[in-house]
């Protein structure tokens, strides 16, 4: 079997089938009532993560080491990530608002390293000495997840944010203790006393697949300024707080222990646990931000748009560790630079 060609021909599949998916899910956003349409955009992500597994496999035996020890190879790594992540938040969810804003990201993702990174940068080539280590998949492929999984949650965030368009509402059930309401009969809160006329609370219920629901009280201002949301975009935006903040808390543990083998092996490899190497130092600016971010709602308390706020920024710190060091300059890491 030509492993070359099989690779070459797996990277363009799973672009095509990302850019099917994505339309699939913006279409089936704008038109909810079409049938169908959330399984096909489910299928088509597992269908593109089984695409990205097998390329990764084919491009293992033909190398004989672990695929991720460049860019290109990374940058497919990460799209894998990111998809498995998917269908377990989408699972989780029972939203294709999901699909809506990882698919474009991971077709994007695909885009730039099948189509836009040079043939040079795509070939397999023999490891450097420093990569010649079994800390190469101890280390890297655990910050890659990492780096999908803190994706994928800060995703919903900004969806979070669309949703109750930027407003502040109040959300019960989000965050450890804040006294959630939770009905396990899937009954309505009945509100105990009459809100102030400067609030009104609405009761809704979170769908899933089976038409039934969670019900959840929100609180919403209604000031002469501030729109009243719909009790749909309430459990929506609940759902997605929700899920976001759960993914987000998987993410960072292995952000922390991708960090701690990372040290480990820079110290075998160069006599230091840390160096301040551009790399290392935005992957510790990563973890301050989502520290902050379950320390505000696990001890603070903080629910919907600051923490939301606060995710959003950290997808954009997400990428510059990942992929912005690589463009400003080189150190240590250097393995992905692009000139």
């Amino acid at each position: 079997m030509d492993l070359v060609s099989l690779q070459n021909g797996l990277d363009n599949i799973s672009f095509a089938v990302l850019f099917a998916t994505m339309l699939v899910y913006w279409v089936g956003a704008a038109f909810p009532r079409l049938p169908y349409l959330n399984v096909l955009g489910t299928t088509g992500m597992a269908v593109a993560n089984l695409c990205i597994a097998t390329l990764l496999g084919a491009r293992w035996l033909e190398a004989g080491y672990f695929p991720i020890s460049n860019l290109y190879e990374s940058l497919f790594f990460l799209t894998w990530g990111l998809t498995a992540i998917h269908l377990v938040a989408e699972y989780t969810s029972r939203s294709r608002l999901v699909g809506v804003v990882t698919a474009p990201v991971a077709m994007s993702i695909t885009a730039f390293a099948a189509l836009t990174l040079p043939e040079t940068m795509q070939v397999s080539a023999p490891l450097v000495p420093a990569l010649k280590s079994n800390w190469l998949m101890m280390h890297v492929s655990v910050m890659m997840i990492s780096y999908a999984t803190l994706m994928v949650g800060s995703l919903l965030a900004i969806a979070f944010l669309v949703v109750t368009r930027g407003q502040d509402v109040e959300l019960r059930g989000s965050s450890v203790g804040t006294g959630a309401f939770r009905d396990p009969k899937r009954q309505i809160w009945q509100p105990q006393a009459k809100a102030p006329q400067s609030e009104a609370t609405v009761n809704a219920f979170q769908s899933d697949s089976q038409g039934g629901g969670v019900a959840t009280l929100d609180r919403v201002a209604t000031t002469p300024k501030t729109a009243v949301l719909s009790p749909q975009r309430l459990s929506l935006a609940d759902t997605l707080d929700n899920v976001s903040y759960r993914i987000i808390g998987l993410g960072f543990p292995l952000l922390t222990i991708g960090i701690i083998a990372g040290a480990v092996w820079a110290n075998e490899a160069w006599g230091t646990y840390w160096s301040w190497d551009p790399k290392e130092t935005w992957a510790f600016i990563t973890w301050l931000v989502f520290a902050a971010y379950l320390h505000a709602r696990i001890t603070r308390g903080w629910q919907g748009r600051r923490p939301a706020m606060l995710a959003s920024a950290g997808f954009v710190v997400v990428w510059v560790c990942y992929l912005g060091v690589n463009l400003l300059g080189k150190g240590l890491h250097s393995y992905g630079w692009f000139f």
